[in-house]
């Protein structure tokens, strides 16, 4: 996917000077790593992938197919919330599935002004995407966990859904309409 394709959805919606730092969340198979940096060049801030923060026994662990538990999260968290309170002010996109309110609870913690972004969708695109990736620690075989796990956004977080049927291109457009929405309206 070239990114003219995403400015050209997007050239349609009167693109924010963001200095909130977005948090891309949801499940594995969203597209959290395709979607963090369409909307980061939308709103001209930078993106950090998620994945990359994982210490190496959380994804050694990930690709043998054990999930997660709270523990192995916690500097993982850490690390992205360290990132998203430098990039406070200053705006920024992360990618971290950040399933859980407490997970969320934490980065917030580290970063007040963070808002997220939950990709969401019906449970067989996201398997079949999955199904579809290449050298990505993650198995498919996880999702039932990761979908176990998940705690939507509470009516009091900072934060919009957005639907992943589609494009990478129209979901981005969807994405960053949705954040301006927000911002539009006030929210905080």
């Amino acid at each position: 996917m070239s990114t003219p394709d995403v400015i050209d959805v997007i050239d349609v919606i009167d693109v924010i000077d963001v200095t909130d730092v977005i948090v891309v969340m949801g499940v594995a198979g969203t597209g959290k790593t395709t979607i963090g940096p369409l909307v980061a060049e939308a709103l001209g801030v930078p993106y950090a992938e998620g994945d990359d923060f994982h210490p190496t026994a959380n994804i050694a662990k990930m690709s043998a197919g054990i999930p997660l538990d709270d523990a192995d999260r916690g500097p993982w968290l850490d690390a992205i919330g360290a990132w998203a309170h430098e990039r406070g002010g200053r705006g920024g996109v992360v990618s971290s599935s950040a399933l859980k309110r407490a997970y969320r609870d934490r980065l917030r913690a580290a970063a007040p002004g963070i808002v997220f972004l939950h990709l969401t969708g019906a449970r067989a695109l996201i398997e079949e995407r999955m199904a579809e990736r290449r050298d990505h620690f993650m198995p498919a075989a996880l999702l039932d966990s990761q979908f176990a796990t998940l705690e939507p956004l509470g009516p009091d977080e900072a934060g919009v859904l957005v639907d992943v049927a589609g494009t990478p291109a129209e979901i981005a457009g969807r994405a960053v309409a949705a954040l301006h929405a927000r911002d539009a309206a006030g929210a905080r």
